[in-house]
């Protein structure tokens, strides 16, 4: 992207001008890496606000973080409720497999490259 493009604010852009800094940000910026996941069908992992994490394929997403996934393994911890006079429950890992999912991006904490 140029300095020139990038020196003025969004308000004073064309359509145009607007549309290669969206492209722009998607192939350089925080979003690449959901760019080439979709590009080369690679794993991604995302961690969510209520603490599950979701290893998945990218169809499709937004600037926003909504995400078309697929093949969904969706993993937590639950700890049961201690009765009384019980010690300390142990936590249980738990998992589940979904094979399409829409995914709001409000609920994204992170997103990373799944390696391996």
């Amino acid at each position: 992207m140029s300095a020139v493009v990038t020196a003025k604010s969004k308000s004073d852009m064309t359509q145009e001008e607007l549309q290669r800094l969206e492209e722009d940000e998607f192939n350089n910026g925080p979003l690449s890496v959901l760019q080439l996941a979709v590009k080369n069908n690679t794993q991604i992992l995302v961690s969510l606000r209520n603490n599950h994490k979701l290893l998945a394929r990218v169809k499709a997403f937004d600037r926003h973080c909504n995400m078309v996934l697929e093949n969904v393994k969706e993993m937590w911890t639950e700890s049961p409720a201690a009765g009384k006079g019980t010690k300390r429950s142990v936590p249980v890992n738990k998992d589940r497999f979904i094979s399409k999912m829409f995914l709001r991006g409000d609920s994204v904490i992170v997103v990373l490259r799944a390696t391996g």
